[in-house]
């Protein structure tokens, strides 16, 4: 068989040959030993990798499910029944020491309204007498800016409305900034805290990169 046949990631990979970088076949004859020894170290590092994060999705399961049993049972003390897993909860070890934290972050984007919202915006600093401030003008077109993923960062604009400012149309394009935002879904986080011997809590890192 043609080994030009079998580059295609569904089909059987002829005994002997392994499959390089750009999709060709090679014969093991060819393949220096440098380079299957660091295939294997890559492999088995991966391996252990894929089955270490295995073990931290079940245990953040495990865990969320944990949490959420538990503030129905403290909840049911009250004859109150919480529903679903909404809000953030802090639970805290009898001593004190430790602490876990479930918190739900919102994913919230921008419809089409906020280019109303910036024109109105636009409009005003173009209205006001004398110029606006040019302070101002370059916060604005910060705020405006388009992150990484071609997407208007809501945390940024939302800073505009902390501006005190008294000003009709000012305040109708902060009520178009409100408007727009949209809920597209939620994340769950898992932390946890140790107590120092100075009474503040750190975190306990579970990213890796930081053990």
């Amino acid at each position: 068989m043609n080994t030009q046949e079998q580059t295609h990631d569904h089909t059987t990979i002829l005994q002997g040959y392994r499959k390089n970088a750009v999709g060709d076949l090679v014969h093991e004859d060819r393949i220096k030993a440098v380079d299957k020894l660091r295939d294997e170290v890559v492999l088995a590092i991966v391996g252990s990798a894929k089955e270490l994060r295995e073990q931290m999705l079940n245990f953040k399961l495990m865990t969320m499910a944990k949490i959420d049993g538990f503030a129905e049972l403290s909840a049911s003390e009250y004859g109150v029944k919480v529903g679903g897993s909404k809000g953030n909860i802090l639970l805290t070890s009898f001593d004190g020491k430790y602490q876990v934290r479930r918190a739900v972050g919102e994913h919230r984007v921008f419809d089409e309204r906020i280019q109303t919202a910036k024109t109105l915006i636009d409009d005003c600093i173009k209205s006001w007498s004398g110029g606006a401030d040019t302070r101002l003008m370059a916060m604005v077109e910060h705020a405006f800016r388009v992150n990484q993923q071609g997407r208007i960062d809501v945390n940024q604009v939302l800073s505009l409305r902390q501006l005190d400012i008294d000003d009709a149309n000012w305040k109708q394009a902060m009520d178009a900034i409100a408007d727009a935002i949209q809920i597209t879904g939620t994340s769950q986080y898992l932390r946890l805290y140790e107590r120092q011997p100075n009474g503040k809590y750190t975190q306990l890192p579970l990213d890796i990169s930081t053990l």
